[in-house]
């Protein structure tokens, strides 16, 4: 499965010079200290950024505001002086309290993140607005992420879109990604799928590697646009040529599967093997199956294994229940039911159906844990409620056909076997809905489920036919089927 969801985010950066203030910020605020602040310049120009920072702190002593915020930025990145964000707080507060835009921007994002101060989002929105009314458009982004979050503010999507409008307007290709996400969310606006497109556009085109993504997906799924695979690839792999890691696996997914281009398993390893390596989870689980399967690399078990587990271990709950059935195997790693059963629980209590069946198989067969059918039952249960056919014949057998009084539960063997018998018509899922019926009580459906059992059984030649038949009989007598054993017995 691809990635498919589209979050905002924010980006933030301590710049290195402030950009051009107005005439009024510069006389109030840079009109000493001047030579210095030339000297400053010339030193950084060539190089020796701890010569700088002796001018600019000369600068500063005379309350030159560029210089103050130069310096903030100095400590805070640890040129030319050792790294101190306290210090880094302290002139960048000399700065901001004199006007200057983007010193009261850094100093907002020093509370954001907690550095240098105690964190603290009221102060940082209250820093964040006063640049932001400035018009600094990463201010006015950070404010609009403040807003949509509701840190330091009132919650206020409306709010939100107004401060990533204003930013976006200015080109700012953070706030055009964050807006489009307004739009296609529908937050603070009406949900509109060709406006989100527009800002992802906007963004991307200026490289932004999340919207380049995310333009990615809406050709991809056609919302929005006209659904269009070549175009979906050509932008996932823009951001996927920036390393970023979603978008290698969604352009592996479509070199695996020859969408948009020739099909191609190399590629398709190649592009999750990068993602893989930086950690993601959807990527490693891909890289795995490759392995698994042996395509576009040679079949190895051990690899297969050791990329399931990297994405299982961050709690990915289809790595998860792949990791357990190697176990069960025993292909790549000892088999151990034990283990099988701790990485089936892992992606079953996660909610992953299939993980749940095969939980309930094991507690059913005693294989790795205490057998317990009541066990079986809760866990084939939870599956069956999110449509796994299979763990819904499971249960509806076991449920007709126990000799425990505390489990046997015709009725619900008889909801469970049509469900089973709806999703897809097989014999052996008939012969379950026939036992159910049985269990009720309702021999004349029995009989008539049961007939049917056969007729099936023997148009396709591979079933118990023996078996079938046996059971018409009982039914035939009136009788219910009791089969601690499981099917079969």
């Amino acid at each position: 499965m691809k990635y498919t969801w589209i979050k905002a985010f924010v980006i933030a950066a301590c710049l290195l010079l402030p950009q051009r203030l107005s005439a009024e910020q510069t006389l109030a605020c840079m009109s000493h200290g001047l030579a210095e602040i030339l000297q400053a310049q010339s030193a950084l120009l060539a190089g020796d950024r701890h010569e700088s920072v002796q001018w600019y702190l000369k600068a500063a002593n005379k309350n030159n505001c560029n210089a103050q915020f130069n310096l903030g930025v100095a400590y805070h990145e640890g040129k030319g002086v050792q790294q101190d964000y306290a210090d880094a707080v302290r002139w960048y507060r000399m700065a901001a309290e004199q006007g200057l835009a983007d010193a009261q921007y850094n100093l907002g994002l020093t509370y954001d993140q907690g550095k240098g101060v105690r964190q603290d989002y009221a102060e940082a929105a209250r820093w964040y607005r006063k640049a932001a009314e400035q018009g600094r458009a990463n201010a006015q982004t950070s404010l609009g992420i403040m807003y949509k979050n509701g840190e330091g503010v009132q919650q206020d999507d409306a709010e939100a879109v107004r401060w990533y409008r204003k930013a976006a307007e200015q080109g700012y290709a953070a706030a055009q990604l964050n807006l489009g996400t307004m739009y296609n969310e529908g937050r603070g606006v009406r949900q509109d799928d060709a406006e989100a497109v527009r800002w992802y556009r906007l963004a991307a085109a200026q490289g932004d590697a999340y919207a380049q993504f995310n333009l990615g997906i809406r050709y991809d799924s056609g919302r929005g646009v006209p659904q269009d695979d070549a175009e979906a690839v050509r932008w996932y792999r823009m951001a996927a040529e920036q390393g970023f890691t979603k978008a290698q696996y969604n352009l592996g997914v479509m070199y695996q599967k020859g969408h948009g281009v020739p099909q191609d398993y190399a590629e398709a390893v190649r592009w999750y093997r990068l993602g893989s390596e930086q950690g993601d989870a959807n990527a490693q689980l891909g890289l795995g199956w490759m392995y698994d399967k042996g395509r576009g690399v040679a079949q190895d078990d051990a690899e297969a294994v050791r990329w399931y587990r990297k994405a299982a271990e961050q709690g990915y709950a289809s790595a998860q229940f792949n990791l357990g059935l190697k176990y069960v195997k025993g292909e790549g790693v000892a088999q151990d039911d034990a283990e099988a059963v701790r990485w089936f629980r892992k992606a079953a209590e996660q909610g992953h159906a299939k993980a749940q069946r095969d939980l309930g198989l094991k507690y059913r067969k005693g294989e790795g844990v205490r057998q317990d059918d009541a066990e079986a039952v809760r866990w084939w249960r939870m599956a069956a409620e999110q449509g796994h056919a299979s763990a819904s014949n499971s249960l509806a057998w076991l449920l007709a056909t126990t000799n425990d009084r505390q489990i046997r539960n015709g009725r619900e063997a008889v909801h469970y076997a049509k469900k089973a018998v709806e999703a897809e018509e097989k014999a052996y899922r008939r012969d379950t809905l026939a036992a159910a019926y049985a269990a009720i009580g309702d021999f004349n459906e029995a009989v008539r489920n049961q007939k049917r059992t056969i007729a099936l059984a023997q148009s396709d030649g591979k079933s118990d036919i023996d078996g079938y038949q046996k059971r018409l009989r009982l039914y035939q007598q009136g009788k219910a089927l009791y089969c601690p054993d499981g099917p079969g017995c």
